[in-house]
């Protein structure tokens, strides 16, 4: 009896101090997983910062110009082609801001100083027409643009949220690893196109509302492309933006630039090679 008393004890200490490591492994592993796991307030505002997914749209100036005397012409298409380049910048930046600042981020480190840079570039427009003729007034109410955001901000299931580990795509746009599907990192970018009206002649004044119209249109054709690019992030295959969203736009382009052309020749020689200005590609 006095060499089993031992073993017993041996034992009954074996179990409970198996049993006390299982319940410190447990409250380890618990405790790891609370402070891995962000709570619901923080996952909504992590969407929230992810507003930045969309498309910056800006009045169209062009559309609003008076005829434009030929001093001025070179200056005036100088101009409306840095309106465009500053949208495509814009978009640039907000795609690569992504989730970065509060919920003013956007207005306060993108939209507000796009508005600036515009408001000095439709003076100087106003202005190089003024030297020759009455200066056009109202303009500057062109500079300020808007974020359409469609549906890219989501819950954190779409495109664009954040999922627990802060990952893009949620639950189904990127991989595990962080690692986007094929194509679905392709659509991350903004699509730009070659400026139209700077490559335009003298424009009769027979045919100014026609082609105002369709320069407006094409801005709207790129407008609607961005926007598609920003909702489909993820589908398709490697070639999904080219043949879903670039082809179809420059075929769009090519419609419309046609119609420019026509409408001018109607009265002048028709402009030539503006067919080469259809084409746009994706900038990351």
């Amino acid at each position: 009896m006095s060499r089993a008393l031992p073993k017993y004890d041996k034992r009954r200490v074996a179990v409970i101090g198996g049993a006390a490591a299982v319940v410190l492994s447990g409250a380890v592993i618990a405790g790891s997983a609370l402070a891995g796991t962000p709570d619901g307030s923080d996952g909504a505002a992590n969407a929230r910062t992810l507003a930045a997914a969309g498309t910056i749209t800006c009045p169209d100036v062009a559309s609003r110009l008076p005829a434009v005397p030929a001093s001025a012409k070179a200056e005036v298409d100088r101009n409306l082609t840095l309106l465009q380049t500053q949208i495509n910048e814009a978009n640039t930046r907000l795609t690569r801001t992504v989730g970065q600042g509060g919920p003013n981020f956007v207005n306060n480190a993108i939209l507000g100083p796009l508005q600036d840079k515009r408001a000095s570039t439709i003076d100087r427009i106003a202005i190089a027409i003024g030297r020759t003729t009455t200066k056009p007034t109202g303009l500057d109410t062109l500079a300020a643009c808007t974020l359409n955001t469609g549906a890219a901000a989501d819950t954190g299931n779409g495109s664009g949220a954040g999922n627990g580990n802060g990952q893009a795509g949620g639950n189904g746009q990127a991989s595990g690893n962080g690692g986007a599907q094929a194509g679905g990192g392709t659509a991350a970018g903004t699509i730009t196109c070659p400026d139209v009206a700077s490559r335009l002649p003298a424009v009769p004044a027979s045919a100014k509302a026609e082609v105002d119209r369709n320069l407006t249109l094409l801005q709207t054709q790129i407008n609607e492309a961005n926007t598609r690019l920003t909702r489909t992030v993820g589908q398709g295959g490697p070639n999904f933006v080219n043949n879903a969203i670039l082809g179809p736009l420059k075929d769009k382009r090519a419609s419309t630039i046609d119609r420019i052309a026509i409408a001018i020749g109607r009265t002048t020689t028709k402009p030539t090679g503006l067919d080469t200005l259809a084409a746009c590609t994706l900038t990351k």
